[in-house]
């Protein structure tokens, strides 16, 4: 797990136009959790757009899987970064995800890739520093709150 891990997310509208973003991962993670803060962040974006219905294609087969519930979440990271996803899901009135190739997936991994270089990000590219991951695991016992 390294800091400064980078992601690329690209949101085509119906006519075709696209709005590309990249993020430089300012903290720790694994390559899938880096995967999920990919899926997470562009998710967001989309919401903020006001976007209603959403294709998303991945090129982790494993998140892809543990959200579409093909396969289970071994650890509480990916419980925790797998029940995020659900809940923005619920924030469209439609919403599909599927696998893709890496090698299928060039402009998401240019971006990823771009966020490296130093220099001024190219016209219409958004480059986001993210500083925290977007969940978090609760540690210890659950507290209550004490009226309830």
């Amino acid at each position: 797990m390294a800091p400064g891990l980078r992601a690329g997310v690209v949101l085509i509208s119906p006519d075709g136009s696209r709005l590309r973003y990249a993020s430089r991962l300012h903290f720790s993670a694994s390559n899938n959790a880096t995967e999920y803060e990919a899926l997470i962040n562009g998710l967001r974006i989309a919401i903020e757009l006001g976007t209603t219905r959403l294709y998303v294609r991945g090129d982790s087969e494993l998140v892809v899987d543990q959200v579409m519930k093909e396969s289970s979440c071994k650890s509480p990271l990916m419980v925790t970064h797998c029940q995020e996803v659900h809940k923005l899901e619920d924030k469209f009135h439609g919403i599909e995800l599927h696998h893709i190739p890496r090698r299928d997936n060039d402009t998401a991994n240019f971006l990823a890739k771009l966020t490296a270089r130093q220099d001024l990000s190219p016209s219409r590219v958004f480059i986001n520093d993210i500083h925290e991951p977007s969940t978090h695991i609760l540690e210890g016992p659950t507290r209550t709150h004490p009226n309830v």
